[in-house]
């Protein structure tokens, strides 16, 4: 037997070999992991697993590199024949894949294809070798160089084998139309010999063949790891709803996760799914104030401590002594995943406003690891003197201003009519107010405003009156597990005492905890099975119905801001909008809006941490996009939150005589002025 079939079948099998043993070793890791949720929703798991994965729909959010990635993506799958026939002509001299290796139009898919993936691939090297942008920054650069230029050899040397077989006569594929490209290259070296196009032919072959098998052996190694376990991710992905957080962790005493193999398998393999795009971290709105989160670098940061730990544990370190130093195992177990790994400072940068999740391809989660390592440091009492104190107000209070529940509805004073007291009479609609719009006295006008507009709107409505309390909403996810719960309970029993038809809202993290968070698996779980409505959705269905006519045009150009757990957490984009072009007003569009909208930097409990740190806070950053709008005047919320960071922002970012912050129920109660 010659030795070229033998050496052929010797490297693939050491090349396949080296890489079975290597994922092994990655993924052996993963057995450290905690069970994770049974899986169920079959029939949409596999719908979005084609629309996700095959249909790249993702990564179409950056539409230059997910084109390019969309054909480097297509270019594997359908070029994977020719690999497959390279490495099985090597062995068997004159094999050809039945079918597959002699079907013109898969060939002339093949063809064209191939110089796709070769555009894109120069593509993606500019962008990480000329352009450079900030997302890239902290990703293994090196590593995606060298996969591009294997990847455009692997393109180049298949034309050139193929190019020297249609010169040759040699093609399987007939006739010479069903591969255009080929027969140009080919064309280009047919002023060879016979003997150097052999030579060449050759050459192309073995560089074609062992840069295959060397990039297989690499991609367990790094973040082209993806490539195995992206379709598994994508598969297995949380189908619950973005703004239900999963329940604490424990392990016997201890809330949350202290050691990395006390999250899920499940989470483990989104770290190894990462591809260290840096999509996340170009969204994030703490790492642009220049705080020291960076989702991407979380989870590659995750994702190497999880490889140096198991290895760690599996080498079963010899403990420390005078005589004997302790070994490099032991420093590795030594290592705080929360302090050492992941900085106590990033995981409390973080404003969960899910941007990150929002934007990964690959349905990585971040926030969902981050509030379970904040879990963790507040058992430790490792947290901001600021929030220690919000907390402590709210749970002996109920809300983070620290003031008595008797004032919670002293705004009501002066209404008339006066605002029913749902405990005591029953109404259609709970307004369920929320500590802002309750407490604040700069929010004050605003809630009587909407207030009068309901009633103008003939809702019948009333209030929890002192029996509110904060929903936990951004308790929850500061990581005080104890305090959401006791709560929820509070708010529940006090839901459960009155008689009412539907919910609604003025502030959005109150909406997401009613809706998502006080609810599960279908059952009310101790909550009244009723509508949960923003107060915009309550308003458009009223102007829609007739049931609150407007009395004029206000003929204003606006800009409105989407907050995160209205927008991106359940999706109400159209309602505000609606509402909005209702009342006459023009609403033109910030580049970053509806699901790509800014965080304002509130949420996670941010807004009562301090801000020392910040660069520049993203309410800031937000002005500033908006004032560079033409002929926008009104900066428009539908938020309590949101209209006290950029009242504030607005002054700071020196925009106040450019633009007014108002929320949207002003502007509604402005149209139903008659003129």
């Amino acid at each position: 037997m010659p030795i070229e079939p033998l050496l052929v079948l010797a490297v693939f099998l050491a090349a396949l070999g080296l890489f079975g043993f290597r994922v092994y070793r990655r993924l052996e890791h993963m057995r450290l992991g905690q069970p994770a949720e049974s899986i169920g929703q079959w029939r949409q798991r596999i719908w979005l697993w084609l629309v996700y994965v095959f249909g790249q729909r993702r990564l179409f959010r950056f539409a230059r590199p997910g084109v390019a990635h969309f054909f480097v993506f297509w270019g594997f799958l359908l070029l994977l024949p020719t690999i497959a026939q390279a490495i099985l002509e090597g062995v068997w001299p004159g094999f050809v894949l039945p079918f597959l290796g002699t079907f013109g139009p898969l060939a002339l898919v093949q063809d064209l294809i191939a110089v796709a993936v070769a555009i894109a691939v120069v593509y993606d090297l500019y962008m990480r070798l000329i352009v450079k942008p900030e997302r890239y920054k902290g990703s293994h650069k090196t590593e995606g160089v060298v996969v591009l230029f294997f990847i455009l050899t692997i393109m180049i040397s298949l034309l050139v084998m193929n190019g020297i077989k249609r010169e040759q006569g040699d093609s399987p594929i007939e006739p010479a139309y069903w591969q255009p490209v080929s027969a140009f290259v080919g064309s280009l070296l047919a002023g060879l010999s016979t003997s150097a196009q052999d030579m060449v032919a050759r050459v192309a072959y073995w560089v074609h063949l062992s840069v295959v098998l060397l990039f297989l052996t690499m991609l367990p190694g790094g973040k082209h790891f993806h490539v195995v376990t992206s379709m598994f991710n994508v598969f297995l992905r949380d189908l619950e709803p973005p703004g239900k957080l999963p329940p604490a962790p424990q392990f016997g005493d201890q809330t949350g996760v202290k050691n990395v193999e006390q999250f899920s398998w499940r989470a483990m393999l989104n770290w190894y799914s990462c591809t260290e795009c840096g999509r996340c971290q170009d969204v994030c709105p703490a790492y642009a104030s220049g705080l020291e989160l960076s989702p991407k670098l979380l989870i590659m940061g995750l994702r190497a401590h999880l490889y140096e730990r198991g290895t760690a544990l599996k080498a079963g370190p010899a403990k420390a002594s005078a005589d004997a130093p302790a070994s490099a195992a032991t420093a590795v177990l030594e290592k705080e995943l929360t302090g050492d790994v992941i900085s106590d400072a990033a995981l409390w940068a973080c404003t969960t406003c899910y941007a990150c999740d929002q934007e990964c391809p690959l349905f990585i989660e971040h926030v969902d690891p981050i509030v379970d390592m904040r879990r963790y440091l507040l058992t430790q009492q490792r947290a901001d003197a600021t929030l220690v104190d919000a907390l402590m107000n709210l749970r002996r209070y109920g809300n983070s201003f620290g003031q008595s529940e008797r004032r919670r509805a002293m705004w009501t004073a002066d209404m008339a009519p006066p605002v029913k007291d749902i405990r005591r009479e029953p109404a259609h609609t709970l307004w369920f107010v929320g500590d802002y719009a309750s407490y604040s006295p700069t929010l004050t006008a605003v809630t009587q405003a909407t207030a009068r507009v309901f009633q103008k709107a003939g809702v019948d409505f009333g209030l929890l009156y002192e029996a509110e309390r904060n929903t936990g909403n951004d308790v929850r996810r500061t990581g005080e597990e104890g305090l959401f719960e006791l709560l929820a309970t509070k708010n529940k029993m006090a839901l459960n005492g009155c008689e009412f038809q539907e919910i609604v809202t003025t502030d959005p993290h109150t909406y997401n905890a009613l809706k998502n968070e006080y609810r599960s698996d279908g059952d009310s779980d101790g909550m009244p099975a009723v509508p949960i409505l923003h107060y915009t959705e309550l308003l458009d269905r009223a102007i829609t119905s007739g049931q609150l006519p407007i009395g004029r045009q206000l003929g204003y150009t606006v800009t409105y801001h989407d907050p995160c757990y209205l927008g991106r957490y359940n999706g109400v984009y159209d309602a505000p909008r609606r509402v909005l072009e209702a009342i006459g007003c023009r609403v033109v569009e910030m580049p970053r809006n509806r699901d790509r909208s800014l965080c304002c930097g509130a949420g996670g409990g941010r807004i009562w941490m301090d801000e020392s740190a910040v660069q520049e806070r993203p309410s800031e950053n937000r002005i500033r996009e908006a004032a560079e709008l033409s002929d926008v005047g009104y900066f428009v919320v539908a938020c309590p939150k949101d209209l006290t960071m950029y009242r504030d922002a607005v002054k700071t970012a020196g925009q106040e005589d450019r633009l007014a912050v108002k929320d949207l129920i002003e502007l509604v109660e402005e149209a139903l002025e008659q003129t």
